[in-house]
């Protein structure tokens, strides 16, 4: 049997990364792995910023930072990943795997209950997977079952067909705490995948009005929902029974919906705002000074691109490709890092973040390079940008609009064509606009971890069938690969074979990246114990109240 993996492989990039920019006190801004220091106010409340879900707060709907803010919170995960990468169990007792990773069985953690009392059994599990797979229920992020052996018979392929089957043949209830997940073809990577939400479990009672409960929800993580007052905030409360080791320190959360993200700083200023997640730009030069050791930058795993919608004209070009990289080149990434991002990005020249396994360095070969002579070959050779006009399309509440800016004025001036941004009031209606295909051109595009494998950053946003996949991007060859990857027969050979697919994905531009994240963060002087995972996320249940 193989069970979960220290994933060595990602601990000197990250630890090494950490030290070199964390900006905080001399104790990782103050946070423990162990859960933090209880000493703080018990019944406290802290207030993080956020914004308004896109969709209803239910696991397998929610694929965007407001929403899964609380959903990780109020479930909780079957396992979690520590700073080096390495796998951490959370609500598993044990995963493991036959020999050649076709069978998983999962062993849960005695002890856990859901938020109105009932006992968390594997049934739970095994019966929410089965409907988040179901294509009935239409869930956005039912993708994430198809490994499942019967997979296709609960969610098929056809358009508008019909299920064959209730439940998928791949989930077999051995015990109480105990299921086995059958697959339909090896996957030696399935565990990293079990760290992400949408596979937790859900309470008798969400099959009795499902559409009250994605309002109103009830999991198994350290806090409990209290009320959502849409466009203003989500209430949370610490769970008292919680049995899983992340115990809250705090007695709630607060997550108030912004507009902006300078109103946001200005509120943690004051100490009407505790944590703040991100700093505007125009507050980068000095939000470390204005905070001093309550101020945090670190590098986490994620990117930030602009993505071309194909249906919007780009794939009617004679070479796309060209025309795209034409675009990548001709933007300064190390201008915009350093001025009007105050260095707190770092330039991109891979698909995936540094601190992921499989991290391919250079993997761009020039096409992220600065060159505006090039850039404007490779445009005319292609086909020219459609209609000689680029409209980016971000959201308004999240701070993008001076890099956004610059980006376009570089276009502007080194390719000679119209470029203007298309600003969506918030997060949620920039998704909605994404989801229902009605891109103009191009779109912001953000994506942090879920597990720490170049899969994540590859397959979840460039498979022809991937959730997160707007732009619609499709590439037969890029498919197989990553089939290939899925089916290797060893953790090494899945990754090269990503590794293989992110260099096609080079060729085609299927997005063009710009830069690496870093948590640009702060918090305020009510509160202690603040830290950061990898994924950006604070790890709100050590926060303290003084």
């Amino acid at each position: 049997m193989r069970g979960a993996r220290s994933a060595k492989w990602a601990a000197v990039a990250i630890v090494v990364a950490l030290a070199a920019t964390a900006c905080g006190s001399d104790d990782d801004n103050g946070g423990s792995g162990d859960g933090g220091n209880a000493s703080g106010n018990a019944s406290g409340i802290v207030k993080i910023d956020g914004g308004e879900p896109q969709s209803a707060l239910l696991p397998t709907s929610t694929n965007e930072q407001f929403g899964s803010l609380v959903i990780k919170n109020v479930f909780a995960n079957l396992l979690d990943f520590e700073d080096d990468g390495s796998i951490k169990y959370v609500a598993a007792e044990s995963i493991e795997s036959n020999d050649d990773a076709s069978v998983w069985t999962i062993k849960l953690k005695e002890g856990f209950t859901f938020h109105d009392g009932e006992a968390v059994t594997a049934q739970h599990y095994v019966d929410a997977w089965n409907w988040a797979a179901n294509v009935e229920n239409g869930q956005s992020q039912s993708a994430w079952f198809e490994d499942i052996e019967g997979y296709a018979d609960v969610h098929p392929s056809e358009e508008g067909a019909e299920p064959t089957a209730d439940t998928m043949s791949g989930l077999k209830v051995v015990d109480d705490t105990t299921f086995e997940v059958t697959l339909a073809n090896p996957v030696s990577y399935y565990d990293y995948k079990l760290g992400y939400h949408v596979f937790a479990p859900l309470p008798s009672s969400f099959y009795d009005d499902p559409d009250a409960f994605g309002q109103a929800p009830v999991g198994q993580g350290p806090y409990e929902f209290t009320s959502w007052a849409h466009n203003e905030k989500i209430t949370l409360t610490t769970y008292a029974d919680y049995a899983g080791p992340n115990k809250a320190q705090n007695g709630g959360v607060e997550i108030i919906a912004y507009d902006n993200l300078s109103t946001a700083y200005q509120d943690l200023q004051s100490g009407n705002l505790d944590v703040l997640r991100q700093v505007d730009p125009k507050d980068l030069p000095v939000y470390q000074a204005d905070l001093g050791d309550r101020a945090i930058a670190q590098p986490y795993n994620a990117t930030q691109s602009i993505v071309p919608a194909f249906y919007a004209g780009w794939g009617d070009l004679d070479d796309p490709s060209k025309v795209l990289q034409g675009v990548s080149m001709a933007i300064d990434r190390e201008t915009i890092t350093q001025t009007v991002l105050n260095g707190s990005r770092t330039p991109a020249n891979s698909f995936t973040p540094p601190g992921v396994f499989g991290h391919l360095e250079n993997a761009a070969d020039g096409k992220t390079d600065f060159n505006p002579e090039e850039a404007r070959n490779l445009v005319e050779e292609g086909g020219g940008v459609p209609g000689d006009k680029i409209t980016l399309q971000i959201n308004g509440d999240g701070g993008h609009a001076e890099w956004a800016t610059a980006v376009c004025n570089d276009i502007i001036k080194n390719l000679d064509v119209e470029c203007v941004l298309d600003t969506k009031p918030d997060f949620a209606t920039d998704l909605a606009d994404r989801r229902a295909d009605k891109v103009v051109s191009m779109y912001r595009g953000g994506w942090l971890q879920d597990y720490p494998l170049n899969v994540n950053f590859l397959r979840d946003l460039y498979s022809s069938t991937a959730p997160s996949n707007y732009g619609r991007y499709s590439n037969e060859e890029v498919d197989e690969l990553f089939k290939q990857g899925d089916q290797a027969g060893s953790f090494d050979e899945t990754v090269t074979a990503y590794q293989e697919a992110e260099k096609v994905l080079w060729e085609d531009m299927p997005a063009i990246p710009l830069w690496y994240q870093n948590v640009n963060a702060g918090y305020s002087e009510n509160v202690e114990n603040v830290r950061f995972d990898v994924a950006g996320q604070p790890k709100v249940e050590e926060i303290t109240v003084k």
